[in-house]
């Protein structure tokens, strides 16, 4: 029978007890699991990337997922925001038992739709195995679903998104745009000390977006821009890795801003915290920790998880002379994928500032977590940096 999937969203605050007891799960299984299967393949400098290939599967890494928000707007211009996200997290590399009920990987999916002018936020989540079709990931071409939630490229090599709860859909075609922005240094991504805590992490930093978005029954014909990411790896953050805050920030003279900043247990900030820059000719540059500087910024937003996040943020590249401050249209854009016990905060956000001087504007998206409960302890196997 399927495990926990179709969960729906009842409105702010209410979720499904059996998807939390699902989640605890998996936790203990992440938690557990890491050093029990050495059969997962790391994630190892080296790597290189090839497309479309590399949009699909790779089984034989233990975490992956397929990253997807965009801002966009209706023809009248009322703004929305939306995010998609299909995670694969491997349990047993090679299970004995022989049956298609046997779980090797658990599937996952988020979905929320944001509405700044109508003040609502709407998100759903799915979890399941794979069982005969319930949820997958191909391998030989890009094909990612979970029930009838699912992301594909067609024909002309064009991103088809489709997913619908009860109060948040999307029904949206991406083109690429620019060129894939491979990530971190040498094919890999870095995340902690050790060999092999790290991913293989690339970005399509700004696509062309057309198709629908619905919220509580409103349907809207909307076009703008999306950022997608795709990572796998086995292991990655350490003990002493509470969070992070993640920024894709697409600029208004064509640049794109990639950066995470990894937060430790004692406050400071993590020297693996990274990112990259892009410029608009798709040409892309590493930077280090040491390259820019992440400062909160504006009075925190209370949540009803009890977290407590910045509601917005100073963002300083100094080579490139940029200064900029990102702030959101809508604060409670939290995710809370298991009520008290896990959330974390994912939304739309808008930049203004200077690049060498000049005025500068832009958009993008936001992720902080480890602000509440244990989410840094586990989500951090889950999803990013």
């Amino acid at each position: 029978m399927k495990s926990d999937a179709g969960i729906r969203d009842r409105g702010p605050g209410t979720r499904t007890p059996r998807l939390a007891l699902g989640l605890a799960a998996l936790a203990v299984a992440l938690s557990t699991g890491i050093n029990a299967q050495p059969a997962w393949k790391d994630a190892t400098a080296g790597y290189r990337f090839a497309f479309p290939r590399d949009h699909a599967s790779h089984p034989d890494y233990r975490i992956e997922w397929w990253y997807y928000t965009g801002n966009v707007a209706s023809a009248t211009g009322r703004r929305f925001g939306y995010q998609i996200t299909f995670f694969r997290v491997g349990v047993d590399p090679a299970p004995v038992n022989p049956s298609r009920w046997a779980v090797r990987d658990v599937f996952m999916a988020h979905l929320a739709v944001s509405d700044p002018d109508g003040r609502r936020y709407r998100f759903d989540e799915r979890l399941s195995r794979a069982g005969p079709g319930l949820s997958g990931a191909a391998t030989d071409r890009y094909r990612v679903w979970n029930d009838d939630w699912t992301a594909s490229l067609d024909e002309a090599g064009r991103h088809v998104l489709s997913a619908a709860s009860a109060n948040a859909a999307v029904s949206l075609v991406l083109d690429e745009g620019k060129a894939p922005a491979v990530n971190g240094l040498d094919g890999i991504s870095q995340k902690g000390a050790q060999a092999g805590n790290a991913s293989h992490y690339y970005s399509l930093t700004r696509m062309p977006t057309r198709g629908t978005i619905a919220i509580d029954g409103e349907r809207f014909e909307v076009s703008g821009e999306s950022w997608m990411d795709h990572e796998f790896g086995t292991s990655l953050l350490e003990p002493g890795q509470q969070g992070w805050d993640w920024l894709s920030l697409q600029l208004s003279d064509g640049h794109e801003l990639m950066l995470y900043q990894l937060r430790r247990g004692d406050g400071s900030r993590d020297p693996r915290s990274s990112g990259t820059l892009v410029d608009a000719r798709g040409r892309t540059r590493h930077l280090a920790a040491g390259d820019f500087v992440l400062t909160p910024a504006g009075q925190p937003m209370a949540m009803p998880s009890g977290a407590r996040y910045p509601s917005g943020w100073r963002v300083q590249v100094p080579r490139d002379g940029l200064d900029l401050t990102v702030s959101t249209p809508l604060a409670d854009q939290e995710l809370r994928t298991l009520g008290a016990g896990i959330a974390y905060w994912e939304g739309m956000v808008q930049v203004t500032g200077t690049a060498a001087g000049a005025a500068i504007g832009g958009r993008g998206y936001l992720e902080m977590t480890g602000y509440k409960g244990s989410l840094g302890r586990v989500m951090n196997l889950t999803t990013k940096p």
